[in-house]
């Protein structure tokens, strides 16, 4: 480092809508008003992963063992940062991260429990490099793969270290990697695709949006890898519009790749020639499905369609196409440049290597995290995660997205792994994990995804557009108080059938947070459907108010309250709440001065 201080900036989207750019414009004034620009080189990175604390910053002198990790950074911090920081060499005691179960504050981000438990291999770049800078990237070993398969092996070299890695595929359905590079090279026929799935659209999931704007470049390389491969020269990435910032940064990663010549013709004096082009989808869920993603990048809606053929024997425009999602294709030069004997030695048998996470709900460690394969939940939730918070319980943990279902505290010990969570009926997903604490009603969790997924499905078969409605038809009778016994059996044989008998993947799994709910919280359902009571007070439908008459003391103050007008009495006497009137809104319970009114 020739500078005297580095100071990395997190500007990933979720720093950055809390007032990165202001931030970052704020220690430019600075270091300039006190004349050290010079002697600072300041990075926007992409996500440090740890977006509880955002935004952050570190900074780093010529000494790399010297780092100071500030977090929840305002705009306002960044005088004393320079002043007391860079000027006096003051560590800012007020900005440094406290440990929820210790208080002790913590300077390196290295000894927090968040980062202590995590192996990072895919997100290592993430919060260390400018990812707008093709010689950063280069100068952490990037391209090197590339250079090293296109001058020194063959095609079919390079699949079998994939396949010896043991790498599946990151998007969900856990596929062998290898495998499926294999049967897309044995296709003889040309001209053949390569397409980089970047449609993330699973609730709470944003694993693939952060790799594309913290290290874009790895992405590139992991396609043009995938290409040499199968002997592709065209690659594209279907990445969705609500994702701006990685899409800037990605087309201005293609566009330096070019500048260099990793991207173009004649890669490092090969005769492997190979371009990249992006392709912003509309938004739609469905387009995460390969056939339907393919149908969108041809210019048309994006409808999935019936396998076989698959599209690495019938893909865009008829001609064979491999597909992988982001975190899959980011993994690639590592497993080049490293070895696959090597990848292999992380992770378990069941799936080698590291996997991203998005960690959310009910936790005290939010953020994006990586682990290697086989984690148990109860070390990510409880050592890495740091448990709940407020004091609360541990309830479930939802894994997979719509996809998935939720797994209750006996299942804490399940490592995270493809065919583990598939036998407890859950999955893997492409990685979210959203944590539920003791509040979560689980019937209306299930019906929430049941919701999405029922909205987002294209409609083209009939199981996937009158089955899921059917589906939520149901729920949504449940937790409005008018279910009963016989629907729990009605879900279970509706569920089963859409999932044989649905065109695509999603529409498939669909029934499964359904499915789960009843097999892990049957007893919760039960409540809603035979007795007309939400445990939790969740669902407003059968979470009634009432009034203890004997500590009731009359003053009136809630029947002024109630926008329903459901509260009768007289005052001095007695105040009832009539339930058919009742919107369980809870104005009442929060104007009663004397708390005598509860769910009932």
């Amino acid at each position: 480092m020739q500078n005297k201080y580095e100071i990395l900036l997190c500007a990933g989207t979720s720093c950055n809508s809390s007032g990165g750019p202001t931030i970052y414009q704020n220690l430019l004034d600075q270091l300039k008003e006190q004349g050290i620009l010079a002697e600072v080189k300041v990075t926007q990175t992409g996500c440090f992963g740890f977006c509880e604390q955002g935004p952050i910053i570190t900074v780093h002198t010529q000494d790399e063992e010297d780092e100071v990790f500030y977090c929840q950074v305002k705009a306002e911090d960044v005088r004393q940062i320079v002043q007391k920081h860079l000027l006096n060499g003051e560590i800012i005691d007020d900005l440094l991260y406290i440990d929820p179960e210790t208080e002790e504050k913590i300077v390196k981000k290295e000894e927090m429990d968040f980062y202590k438990y995590q192996k990072q291999i895919v997100l290592g770049n993430c919060g260390k490099i400018d990812p707008c800078e093709i010689e950063e990237y280069m100068e952490h070993g990037g391209y090197q793969a590339l250079k090293k398969a296109v001058t020194s092996l063959k095609p079919k070299e390079v699949i079998e270290e994939i396949k010896e890695s043991g790498l599946r595929g990151r998007g969900g359905g856990g596929f062998p990697t290898g495998i499926k590079w294999e049967i897309t090279y044995e296709n003889q026929e040309t001209p053949k695709y390569i397409i980089c799935n970047a449609d993330e659209g699973d609730p709470g999931a944003f694993m693939d949006r952060s790799i594309l704007e913290g290290d874009p470049h790895s992405v590139l390389e992991g396609l043009a890898l995938g290409a040499y491969s199968i002997g592709s020269k065209q690659g594209f990435v279907y990445v969705r519009a609500e994702y701006p910032l990685a899409v800037k940064r990605l087309e201005r990663a293609i566009k330096a790749a070019r500048e260099t010549g990793v991207l173009g013709d004649n890669i490092y004096g090969s005769q492997f020639s190979f371009d990249v082009e992006v392709r912003i989808g509309a938004g739609a869920f469905v387009c995460g499905e390969e056939t339907a993603l393919i149908t969108s990048v041809e210019g048309y809606r994006g409808d999935p369609q019936s396998k076989p053929p698959y599209p690495a024997q019938d893909g865009l425009w008829g001609k064979p196409t491999l597909i992988n999602n982001v975190e899959t294709l980011a993994n690639i030069p590592i497993i080049i440049r490293e070895g696959g004997v090597w990848y292999k030695k992380l992770g378990s048998k069941d799936g080698t290597g590291t996997k991203v996470f998005a960690l959310a709900g009910d936790i005290n460690n939010t953020g994006l995290i990586e682990v290697e394969v086989g984690t148990s939940l109860h070390d990510v939730i409880f050592k890495l995660g740091g448990g709940v918070p407020g004091g609360k319980e541990f309830k479930a943990v939802q894994t997979g997205g719509p996809s998935g279902g939720c797994l209750p505290a006996d299942y804490l010990d399940t490592p995270l792994e493809y065919d583990a969570l598939l036998e407890v009926g859950s999955m893997m997903g492409s990685g979210g994990l959203i944590i539920l604490d003791e509040t979560s009603c689980m019937v209306d969790v299930a019906r929430f995804y049941l919701d999405f997924t029922q909205d987002e499905a294209c409609g083209k078969c009939a199981p996937g557009r009158i089955g899921t409605k059917r589906l939520l038809e149901i729920m949504d009778q449940i937790v409005e108080g008018e279910g009963r016994r016989e629907d729990l059996e009605r879900l279970k044989n509706i569920s089963h059938t859409i999932k044989r008998t649905a065109l695509c993947g999603l529409c498939k799994s669909a029934p499964n947070p359904v499915l789960s709910a009843i097999e892990h919280f049957e007893e919760e359902y039960l409540a809603h459907a035979e007795d007309n009571y939400c445990p939790t007070g969740v669902c407003k439908g059968l979470a009634k108010y009432k009034i203890d008459s004997e500590l009731c003391k009359a003053c009136g103050k809630c029947e002024t309250a109630c926008p329903a007008q459901a509260i009768k009495g007289q005052l001095g006497e007695t105040y009832e709440i009539d339930p058919e009137n009742c919107t369980a809104c809870g104005v009442c319970e929060e104007e009663c001065p004397f708390e005598v009114i509860s769910k009932g």
